[in-house]
């Protein structure tokens, strides 16, 4: 079954930055648009921006220019980009999709830890 796997996150310094990657797991499996969530400990999941499969963007109010969310067609890659990171920024962050290959459903990353801390 095809999977979307998720990397990056770690430990990072206030005013840092940081990118996190999402693919899937078959590379023939074109991922269709992503969005991107975060849950910090003891809040409930919550959206930070999307992207659409033909490029589009939108982000939550709270990104305030700080995060941006891209993608590399070629290489199947979603890409989530933090920078001046913010000690309220630590927290698991998710990637999602609807579609993959073609095929509807719930596909979330498996989660990456991001901590901001000096």
């Amino acid at each position: 079954q095809v999977q979307v796997v998720e990397s990056g996150g770690g430990l990072v310094q206030p005013g840092g930055s940081l990118r996190l990657s999402c693919t899937s797991s078959e590379p023939r499996f074109v991922i269709d648009g992503m969005a991107w969530y975060r849950q910090a400990p003891g809040k409930e999941r919550e959206l930070i921006g999307s992207i659409s499969h033909d490029g589009w963007t939108d982000y939550a109010a709270f990104v305030q220019g700080r995060f941006s969310i891209s993608r590399d067609s070629a290489k199947n890659m979603y890409y989530l980009q933090m920078n001046n990171l913010k000690p309220e920024d630590t927290a698991v962050y998710y990637c999602h999709t609807d579609q993959v290959g073609g095929n509807r459903g719930d596909y979330w990353g498996q989660g990456a830890q991001v901590t901001v801390s000096s």
